[in-house]
């Protein structure tokens, strides 16, 4: 589940997991069971996070960020309230992860000589079908 970049550190003792009922189908289990899990993480006032770490993910995952600065993470799919527990759990380290992983920029390639010669034979073959046709109809 934690990669190299979050390096095994475990953020359940700074998550706020609450739960309530789910939306959508589900018959009278919905209606009687919490189901839904809200996993709620303060990312300026985690201890594990460095002040760089704060900063990108402030910065990637701006629209996931509450104004009271709060990373909500949202499971209801499930009918169990455990599983979803689970799920927001690994999303919550997912995205962590995604956020703080370095993009590698592309290096801008051209065609090789072969590739455009491929291309040109192919544009003269089509070429040639529609001037067998154009002469053909006439």
């Amino acid at each position: 589940m934690q990669t190299d970049i979050i390096n095994g550190r475990d953020f359940s003792n700074e998550f706020i997991i609450t739960a309530s009922r789910s939306s959508g189908a589900g018959g009278q289990n919905v209606n009687k069971v919490n189901t839904k899990v809200e996993l709620r993480f303060h990312v300026s006032d985690s201890q594990l996070l460095t002040d760089h770490e704060k900063v990108i993910i402030h910065h990637k995952l701006v629209t996931k960020i509450s104004i009271d600065g709060y990373l909500i993470i949202v499971s209801q799919t499930e009918r169990s309230q455990l599983k979803n527990k689970k799920i927001a759990i690994e999303k919550f380290y997912v995205m962590i992860e995604k956020a703080l992983t370095p993009r590698i920029k592309r290096k801008p390639t051209r065609p090789t000589k072969a590739s455009k010669e491929k291309r040109l034979e192919t544009k003269r073959i089509i070429g040639g079908k529609k001037t067998s046709r154009r002469i053909s109809e006439d």
